[in-house]
């Protein structure tokens, strides 16, 4: 896991950059962080770094933005006004989480994945792994130990990159991150 302090939303924004200029077809950015921890900032970084030129702004009210006009089309979800992969699933959002055409960005990522710290390493509760259930044909996703249906047979994309953001001041932030997938 790598752990890097940030002292000003322009460094935030720089790192997000960084990460655009990086980022392949399929990669799913999972963010966790309390309110006002830079996530969104981490993502104009990102579009940035994608080339994308508009006004990037969270989605905490529409759950979702688009941005088709970079090198890599980017979808940002903002999760937290939902409650756990059931909602997400009929919100009709999980596409962008198992198959994403470009990059998507998600805040709130433990939404999706399961309840945990914002401080931990990873994620407690949860299952990462899909059951096929033949007598109703279709995958199931474990999920916290009880099975919810799913149109997919992925809990997350081949390449999910876990960042957490940590308020340490005013302007400081610890960010570490972890890329999991290939």
């Amino acid at each position: 896991m790598a752990t890097l302090i940030s002292k000003s939303p322009d460094e935030t924004f720089a790192l997000g950059e960084t990460w655009g200029r990086e980022a392949k077809r399929g990669w799913v950015i999972g963010l966790t962080g309390d309110l006002g921890a830079g996530k969104t900032q981490l993502v104009k970084g990102l579009a940035r770094g994608l080339g994308i030129a508009g006004r990037v702004s969270s989605p905490t009210f529409a759950l979702m933005n688009e941005y088709a006009d970079g090198r890599l089309p980017l979808v940002h979800l903002d999760l937290y006004r939902l409650d756990g992969p059931t909602q997400i699933i009929a919100a009709g959002l999980e596409q962008f989480l198992v198959n994403p055409a470009g990059i998507t960005v998600v805040e709130w990522i433990e939404r999706w994945l399961g309840v945990e710290d914002s401080t931990a390493a990873r994620p407690r509760n949860v299952t990462e792994a899909s059951v096929f259930d033949p007598a109703r044909r279709e995958p199931h996703v474990k999920y916290a130990g009880a099975e919810i249906g799913a149109r997919s047979t992925h809990v997350t994309a081949s390449r999910l990159r876990r960042v957490w953001l940590e308020t340490l001041g005013e302007t400081e932030r610890r960010i570490r991150h972890e890329d999991t997938g290939h």
